[in-house]
């Protein structure tokens, strides 16, 4: 049985919206990765999209966080902030 090498990934570039929305959730603490991975996607829908508000973008996620949704709201609005991105 022959195994071929796993195929390559090509990365968003850095000024990629899923770059940024994935980045800016990064150091939030989660129950597992694949709840940060959740909260990145719902991030990045909103950014995309806009359509209702980042807190509500937040609780959709359904991401178990070990911090509260308001101080998950203050990091990554302060993340989008750094990259150039103003939330209301």
């Amino acid at each position: 049985m022959a195994t071929k090498p796993p195929s390559s990934v090509q990365e968003f570039p850095l000024d990629a919206l899923e770059t940024i929305a994935y980045e800016s959730v990064r150091t939030l603490p989660t129950q597992e990765p694949n709840d940060r991975n959740r909260l990145g996607y719902h991030v990045w829908r909103w950014l995309k999209t806009r359509q209702g508000s980042l807190e509500q973008a937040i609780a959709e996620s359904g991401s178990r966080l070990h911090v509260k949704e308001e101080d998950a709201l203050k990091i990554i609005r302060d993340a989008l902030a750094k990259q150039g991105i103003t939330v209301e």
